[in-house]
């Protein structure tokens, strides 16, 4: 874990990888972690967050005005978690609970990033 990073993307980190756990075990059928696909797209999601331009004042991805994600990993991640979502309320009411908080916000929040850099991040966040 980067000690940089906010802790409101760490958990927004977890959200997304308890999602996919749930969603591979009962759709794949994997009991020792994820399957190539799902890890592949734990791996997109990832970078994806770590790039955000709104870091800790982001909202729920759905709710965010970038679309970061290619088209086709951004269908695979809504399969994921029109799945997961529902479910996400038994296994972990506490992240569900945090994420539909987060969820609330109308609009996010660009983080306090500035310099050369910043254009990088995200022209990185459009891949």
């Amino acid at each position: 874990m980067n000690s940089t990073r906010h802790p409101r993307m760490d958990r927004e980190r977890r959200t997304v990888e308890a999602m996919l756990d749930l969603y591979c075990h009962h759709q794949h059928g994997s009991n020792n972690g994820l399957c190539a696909e799902c890890e592949a797209l734990r791996i997109y999601a990832g970078r994806r967050l770590e790039v955000c331009p709104f870091q800790e004042g982001k909202t729920t991805c759905a709710k965010c005005p970038v679309h970061c994600y290619q088209v086709a990993m951004r269908e695979r991640i809504r399969t994921v978690m029109r799945y997961a979502g529902p479910r996400m309320l038994y296994r972990h009411p506490i992240m569900t609970l945090q994420h539909m908080v987060d969820g609330l916000r109308n609009e996010p929040v660009r983080s306090g990033k500035t310099g050369p850099g910043r254009s990088k991040v995200l022209e990185e966040a459009k891949e």
